[in-house]
């Protein structure tokens, strides 16, 4: 894995963590301490409003310390571009960790749930409201702790003691509580509303509608109560459903508090180790066995994944896969980031130390389950590859680093962009994929189209998707 020389003794690796509005993250790792931290990059040229909303972005951000905030370490400004320093969570978006249509187990969304509010009550009791929550924007780091991240929307709605009302309309349609969309609107009930959102895809693997309108039939159904024989909600055992019934209250007046989700029976069921789910429930003690029903009611009518194709589009094709292939093998340059001194070292602050970087185990520091191998060659990986994008109609180019990015859309009928690296690991291909912009469930439902798709080429191996 290429790297680049941010400062002295500190490297930039070129394989990027994550993209924003505005930019791009990547991993700056120093070489003789091993520490890591994430730098976020902005190009001011490329981005003309891009100033004056992340210096409100810094502005929230760095008045934020708790351990489910993603940490702010300090900013960089030059004339065109701008590099913030952030914690790095090794474990990626927590999208990752969720099954499309299937979920996590209940005692995993137990405990992110508990993260995630923890997280949102801190922000809360600061005046902060986030207005953005959704698994893209919740990072899990190296000990399996949810973190909040990307404050880009988040606004002060209570200043010395004095709180207003909100009349922005801004989030992500799928999470946005419906007040939002009538304002003016109060800001805490709003981010409940898209934890409980979060709380459904977790255990579901899937979202209950595109948007909160009056003209979306699965949120008509879920308002007149004739939603439970519907999908999402036929998957959730009745507490957990019960819970969600409550979060997802219109009523913005009548949802739970934060302090009340908590005290909610399915947040205090003891779900135990489910590592031994397939065991026999004789000899339980009446707990165990209740605990172990509820974590079965929530498994039930689960099926694999079906992928909605988008609508057909020209694909965008190399116009010679030989040269293409050429290109990537030969090319000396890439579109690298060039970084200049900061005025010293403690512009970046770091407070934590993790296990070194090389090019061998790269890719399992951020932890993603959209990535595999491949048994044959780069060329063959490409055609194949190439044909089943075509068969789908999806829209795709390549350049000659060896990125392809791949356009269609998501359940929203958003744009949805997503990118695939083809690395040589071991002596194999690595095919590994991110999410660039829309949906990170309907990215993964897609990528596991793909991957079956791909089966007689790919290599089953451990670890391989870092889970």
């Amino acid at each position: 894995m290429a790297t680049t020389t941010f400062v002295e003794d500190w490297l930039c690796y070129d394989s990027i963590l994550g993209e924003g509005a505005y930019g791009e993250v990547r991993l700056l790792v120093h070489k003789n301490t091993e520490e890591k931290i994430a730098c976020k990059i902005i190009d001011h040229a490329r981005y003309k409003d891009a100033k004056t909303n992340i210096a409100r972005e810094v502005m929230i951000h760095s008045m934020l310390n708790h351990e489910n905030i993603i940490k702010f370490f300090g900013r960089r400004q030059e004339p065109k571009k701008e590099y913030i320093f952030l914690e790095y969570a090794a474990g990626g978006e927590l999208f990752q960790m969720i099954e499309p249509d299937i979920g996590m187990p209940s005692r995993n969304a137990q405990i992110f749930m508990r993260h995630l509010l923890s997280g949102v009550d801190y922000l809360h009791q600061k005046g902060i409201v986030h207005r953005d929550i959704k698994p893209e924007n919740l990072l899990i780091d190296g000990d399996g702790i949810l973190k909040i991240s990307d404050f880009g929307l988040a606004t002060i709605f209570r200043l010395k003691g004095k709180e207003r009302k909100l009349d922005k309309k801004c989030g992500t349609k799928p999470y946005l509580a419906p007040e939002v969309l009538k304002r003016p609107y109060y800001a805490k009930p709003s981010d409940i509303w898209s934890c409980g959102i979060v709380f459904v895809a977790m255990l579901t693997g899937e979202l209950p509608w595109t948007d909160t309108t009056d003209s979306n039939e699965e949120f008509l159904k879920w308002r007149k109560d004739m939603y439970i024989s519907e999908t999402p909600w036929s998957k959730l055992g009745n507490t957990a459903l019960s819970m969600a019934r409550q979060i997802l209250n219109e009523d913005s007046e009548k949802r739970l508090t934060l302090d009340q989700v908590l005290r909610h029976p399915w947040m205090k069921f003891d779900f135990g180790d489910e590592s031994g789910e397939q065991s026999s429930n004789a000899g339980m003690n009446p707990a165990k066995r209740w605990n172990s029903m509820v974590e079965n009611e929530t498994k039930h009518n689960r099926e694999m994944p079906q992928v909605t194709l988008s609508q057909p589009a020209m694909a965008l094709r190399p116009t010679t896969l030989d040269q293409l292939v050429n290109d990537i093998k030969t090319t000396k340059t890439r579109d690298s980031v060039c970084f200049s001194q900061p005025a010293r070292n403690d512009d970046v602050i770091l407070q934590f130390t993790q296990s070194p970087v090389t090019r061998e185990n790269f890719h399992n520091l951020v932890k993603r389950m959209t990535r595999f191998y491949v048994s044959c060659s780069l060329e063959k990986t490409i055609e194949r590859f190439g044909a089943v994008l075509d068969s789908f109609h999806y829209r795709w180019s390549m350049d000659a680093a060896g990125i392809m990015t791949i356009s269609t859309v998501d359940i929203s009928k958003n744009q949805l962009i997503f990118k695939a690296s083809f690395l040589e690991m071991d002596g194999k291909i690595l095919v590994d994929f991110r999410l660039s912009k829309g949906c990170g469930l309907d990215f993964k439902k897609k990528f596991i189209k793909l991957k079956e798709c791909l089966s007689s080429i790919t290599e089953n191996r451990p670890n391989t998707c870092s889970k």
